[in-house]
Order: C-alpha cells, then sequence, then structure tokens
C-alpha cells in the first residue's frame, strides 16, 4: 500500500517513514503543500498523510481545493494543535480523520488501516481469495490454515493484488506500489518477486497477461509448491 506524507518535521517524517516501513507500507514523502500537490497529479496513493502546519501555510485550504477536485484518496491529519476549531474546520474541509501529534505509531497505523478499509468499503481486515487470507492487522497470511512467511515486498505485492482480485496491475503499478520515488529499480525486480511469491504460494497464483501485466489467477488452487 502506497501512502504520501506531507511532513517538514524531519525527526517525525523520518520516524513515520521507518515504522510504517517497518509494518508493511511504502510511504513517499514531501515537506510542503506545493510539493503534494504535485505529487498527487503525477502519482496514486491508497492515503494522505498530511500536516497542517507547513512552511507554505495552514493545509486547510489546500484539503478542501483536493476535495473540490474530486480527490477519492481518504486524508488523515497530522496536527500539533489541540484546537477543536482547526480539528472542525479540517473535518468540514474534507480530511477524513486527525491525529494530534505526540502520537503512537500503533494508533497512526489502526487509523490507517481503518480509513483505507472503508474507502474500499471492507469490513474486515482479513481479505480472501480462495483458500488464501490475508490479515492486514496481524500481517498473516495463511493458505487454509497454514501459516506462510513473506518478505515485506512479497507481502505488499500479494497485498496489492487481493486489494484488486479483478484488475490486471502492470509492471509499472507494481514498481511504485514497492518503490515509490526510489531510485535504481533492476528491471526484473518485479519478476523476481513475482517468482517467489508463486514459489511460496502456488505457480497458479497469477496469471501472466501478455504485454499488460498480472492478475489474480481465477482458477488459483492455493496449493504450495
Amino acid at each position: 500500500m502506497r501512502l504520501l506524507l506531507v511532513e517538514d518535521d524531519t525527526l517525525i517524517a523520518e520516524g513515520i517513514v521507518t515504522g510504517l516501513k517497518k509494518l508493511g507500507y511504502h510511504v513517499d514523502h514531501c515537506v510542503s503543500q506545493r510539493q503534494a500537490e504535485s505529487a498527487l497529479s503525477t502519482d496514486t496513493f491508497q492515503l494522505l498523510i498530511l500536516d497542517l502546519g507547513l512552511p507554505d501555510g495552514l493545509a486547510i485550504p489546500l484539503i478542501a481545493k483536493l476535495k473540490s477536485r474530486g480527490l477519492p484518496t481518504p486524508i488523515l491529519v497530522l496536527t500539533a494543535w489541540d484546537d477543536v476549531e482547526k480539528k472542525v474546520a479540517a473535518l468540514d474541509a474534507g480530511a477524513d480523520d486527525y491525529v494530534v501529534k505526540p502520537f503512537d505509531l500503533r494508533e497512526l497505523e489502526a487509523r490507517i488501516r481503518v480509513l483505507v478499509r472503508r474507502h474500499q468499503g471492507r469490513q474486515s481486515d482479513a481479505i480472501h481469495w480462495r483458500n488464501l487470507t490475508m490479515d492486514l492487522a496481524s500481517h498473516d497470511v495463511r493458505v487454509d490454515n497454514d501459516i506462510v512467511d513473506l518478505t515485506r515486498r512479497e507481502w505488499l505485492l500479494l497485498k496489492e493484488f487481493m486489494l484488486n482480485p479483478k484488475r490486471i496491475l502492470s509492471r509499472e503499478h507494481l514498481e511504485s506500489v514497492l518503490y515509490g520515488w526510489e531510485a535504481e529499480i533492476e528491471s526484473n525486480a518485479i519478476e523476481v518477486h513475482l517468482h517467489h511469491l508463486r514459489k511460496k504460494l502456488g505457480r497458479d497464483l497469477l496469471r501472466n497477461v501478455r504485454g499488460v501485466g498480472y492478475i489474480l489467477n481465477q482458477d488459483y488452487q492455493g496449493q504450495q509448491v
């Protein structure tokens, strides 16, 4: 799951990025409203984490502008102000939730899961494909009742497929999920990760749509190899 963090405090940003990365998220980071608008105009994110107090002004007008343009991405506001009026103004502008600094990373991650789950119309953190189950809260992946160990990037890839079970995902999309703005991506990196996923979860997990991308196989049997 790819998130965009807009936070000008370096220490806070590094803590959030590092912590969420360990929890299986990819987080791209920028420091101003201008950079955030640019990123949102060119890339797709599952959630926007937005600090209200940024170097180029209070971000409440930005929230209203993004929502007026039809941005579907949920917005989670971070604020150092324990001020009811600012919280209400942010929510009225279109923010979906807020967290007051300082906060516990576990609370932030829980709110992220709830917002994304609500946005996707799911009732639970557990998602299923045939006899494959992925729990977004515990990070367990099971075939029937057997837990399968995945690396962070394998887990991210599987989550993207299971959240989009009927969609063909292009190589470029999968690269953005795993690497975001990171440079120096090896040309066969996605294929390597997909190979390992198939090795752990079954050769029939994914179907290659030549020249387009990959999609979960409707005939998946969940057999490990």
